[in-house]
């Protein structure tokens, strides 16, 4: 009989791992969303720094009554650009708050100028301090925020197209309608 040396099972080995990982990401309920430790807690501290000339973000305002949206962005990023008339128009149906991420002031200032302001209060966050506590890995980021202040769902990517209507929207309507 033959023997069979333990380096020949190794290829097979690999492969079942391989497809055994490979299963288990195609049977995630979204293979899109990046999970979030915050969802379901209070949202952190914005901190207190501002934009010079616009309403000053708070920590109460994120505890008032009623949905609201808290968005990083920045002038210097093209995603933000993208999605800068979706905030547009969500901006009239509820509050949406910005934190300005790793800015200068002229230049975050200037887009806002030339773009429009859809923010009903802005933060600034010069060192990236606040993006951190609040686990951001990259602008632009969308936290829908319920209201005691805690986070609900985070969206991490541009508010665009097909991501927007079929990952944000929804969340966004189940809490609109307090689900």
């Amino acid at each position: 009989m033959a023997r069979i040396s333990p380096l020949m099972l190794l290829p097979v080995a690999v492969f079942l791992g391989f497809a055994g990982m490979a299963g288990w990401a195609l049977m995630r309920p979204d293979p899109e969303a990046v999970p979030s430790a915050f969802v379901g807690r209070e949202a952190p501290s914005v901190g207190a720094a501002a934009l010079p000339g616009k309403v000053p973000l708070t920590d109460e305002m994120l505890r008032r009554p009623g949905v609201k949206l808290v968005n990083f962005w920045a002038s210097w990023c093209p995603p933000c650009r993208a999605e800068h008339p979706t905030l547009t128009e969500l901006s009239k149906r509820l509050p949406v708050y910005g934190v300005d991420l790793k800015d200068p002031e002229a230049a975050a200032l200037g887009f806002l100028s030339d773009h429009g302001d859809p923010f009903h209060a802005l933060a600034a966050d010069p060192r990236g301090r606040v993006a951190i506590d609040w686990g951001v890995t990259a602008p632009p980021e969308t936290f829908i925020i319920d209201g005691s202040g805690r986070i609900l769902y985070r969206h991490a990517g541009p508010l665009v197209r097909e991501d927007y209507a079929n990952r944000f929207l929804p969340e966004l309507e189940k809490a609109l309608a307090g689900r």
